[in-house]
């Protein structure tokens, strides 16, 4: 573990206590890091009010940032009574995105954590939200908390993905497994490990399939199935994973591992992020898809992710 490293976490500009905090809290005490806990203020009334003049407005905006680091220190108060090394910011900023990647860049973060904020899927249509546009540029590990039932996570699902070719992403699925049995270890917790397969997709995709796309053939089915399940026990063996903890699902994998989260009382998902070009990355990758479907947290990590 690099002792220089820090978790970051993105606070919302409400000043209001979410679970993101009592969950970063529970991390850094985990992990044995320090915290930093950074808000991007930017009040669109305030930011453009055409009636006051530009030095009665920058002694407003100061106004506005100091009352808000006030109330960040008071939220560190309890982290620093249990040990932590709690810092705490606050920045003006229009475009929040910006300022954070510049921090990731600057500063030695093991973790971005931030509360999920809740889009409906118009406005997520229309607008890419903050947290799609982190999930697509995150440079670290990100920890999107929606609830925490449990500061510290008790399960912990390794959500991977066999279906993409191994020679694209070497060792990913491997990386992910590793990353929920490192969380798992830091937080006494327990990991279970899922692969949802489109069975459909794989067929259309088999070789063949489009001077027959009107017969479905069962003997190719079959071994798609066959091979998706021996791939998939192959990983797990060599992981270490119990058979108990095994999952094997088919169906649509956003749905599916919505699902599985729900009826298995999961804490957080590890899932992978992966780079998509062209109208796949305007669609989403199942990443995104999955991010708005979960009842519990995420952690997203991408291959080129090390985390401590």
């Amino acid at each position: 573990m690099a002792t220089n490293q820090r978790l970051l976490l993105v606070a919302s500009p409400l000043m209001r206590h979410a679970p993101a905090y009592d969950r970063a809290a529970a991390l850094a005490k985990a992990k044995g890091m320090a915290l930093h806990v950074v808000a991007f203020d930017y009040l669109e009334g305030l930011a453009t009010a055409s009636l006051v003049d530009e030095q009665a407005l920058a002694v407003m905006r100061e106004g506005y940032v100091k009352q808000h680091r006030e109330w960040l220190e008071t939220q560190a108060v309890p982290m620093r009574r249990i040990g932590l090394t709690v810092t705490t910011e606050v920045v003006w900023v229009q475009h929040a995105l910006d300022e954070i990647l510049i921090h990731l860049r600057e500063q030695p973060f093991a973790m971005l954590i931030k509360e999920l904020e809740h889009e409906s899927w118009w406005m997520r249509a229309m607008f890419t939200p903050l947290d799609v546009q982190l999930l697509r540029a995150c440079p670290v590990p990100l920890h999107f908390v929606r609830k925490a039932n449990y500061a510290l996570p008790r399960k912990i699902l390794a959500a991977v993905d066999l279906s993409v070719p191994e020679d694209q992403f070497e060792g990913f699925n491997d990386q992910i497994i590793s990353e929920a049995l490192k969380l798992a270890l830091q937080c006494n917790g327990q990991v279970e490990l899922l692969y949802v397969y489109d069975l459909g997709a794989m067929y259309e995709d088999a070789e063949g399939y489009g001077e027959h796309s009107f017969f479905f053939d069962s003997s190719l089915a079959r071994t798609l199935h066959e091979a998706q399940g021996e791939a998939f026990q192959d990983l797990a063996e060599r992981n270490g994973i119990a058979a108990e903890h095994r999952h094997l699902r088919m169906g649509d994998p956003a749905k599916v591992l919505a699902v599985f989260a729900e009826n298995h009382d999961i804490d957080v998902v590890v899932i992978g992020r992966y780079h998509h070009r062209g109208i796949g990355g305007f669609i989403g990758s199942t990443a995104e898809r999955v991010l708005y479907k979960l009842p519990s947290s995420a952690l997203v990590i991408s291959p080129e992710h090390s985390q401590g």
